[in-house]
């Protein structure tokens, strides 16, 4: 059984048009962003077999999803993370999980990628602290 890594390296593979590079290109500025993320594969059903990739530190920071027209990057904690260069569009679950969504041509903002993702780790190990008690 292949790791999560392989995993995600086969959907890119199996998408090699400007979707699959357009998913390494955000893979690797997560990556970037924060070494210690945990890559896993969630949500495989048979409308989409190779499942969704998951980038986890301290919970989930972002899923990666390869749709039809568009790579979308989905922030569950979206709505409590600092976005100043407004890269985050439509809010969906609940108003709590914002998207980034690329469509061909576009380009990655590295720079407010890279805070986004460093905000949301931040944001999950800070929740995942124990409070010291009253």
């Amino acid at each position: 059984m292949p790791n999560p890594g392989e995993e995600i390296d086969e959907l890119i593979a199996k998408t090699p048009d400007w979707r699959g590079a357009s998913l390494a290109e955000l893979r690797r500025i997560i990556h970037d962003a924060d070494p210690e993320i945990i890559e896993e594969v969630k949500w495989k059903r048979p409308s989409n077999p190779m499942g969704a990739p998951v980038f986890e530190h301290g919970g989930v920071v972002c899923v990666a999803n390869i749709l039809k027209e568009r790579v979308r990057l989905s922030f569950p904690a979206g709505l409590s993370l600092p976005d100043p260069q407004k890269i985050l569009s439509a809010v969906t679950d609940g108003n709590k999980t914002r998207i980034i969504d690329l469509y061909e041509g576009d380009a990655v903002d590295e720079s407010a990628l890279t805070d986004l993702v460093r905000a949301c780790v931040e944001r999950n190990l800070a929740k995942a602290k124990p409070s010291r008690g009253k």
